[in-house]
């Protein structure tokens, strides 16, 4: 089981949301929209993104990580979960 399983359908209500917002972005561009729209609704799907993956890596956090850390050595899970943080912020 996932630690973001009891959130599962409202990440995914979300991430239709966003899947939306991306055609909406592509209709645009087909439509050649305004650029600065274009940019604007760009901004609005990172923060629906980022909004999504800092709720999955706070799951993680609380669920995943606690339990790897009375399973596994600390450095590893320490390693493990700079490596996914450097990932999550690029």
């Amino acid at each position: 089981m996932n630690s973001y399983s009891n959130e599962k359908d409202a990440l995914l209500k979300r991430l239709k949301r966003i899947e939306g917002q991306v055609k909406g972005i592509q209709k645009m561009i087909e439509d050649d929209r305004y650029c600065n729209d274009i940019l604007v609704q760009i901004a609005a799907v990172r923060s629906a993104m980022n909004k999504v993956g800092g709720i999955i890596l706070e799951n993680h956090l609380k669920g995943c990580i606690k339990n790897s850390l009375q399973n596994n050595p600390e450095g590893e899970v320490i390693d493990e979960l700079i490596d996914t943080m450097l990932k999550f912020i690029k």
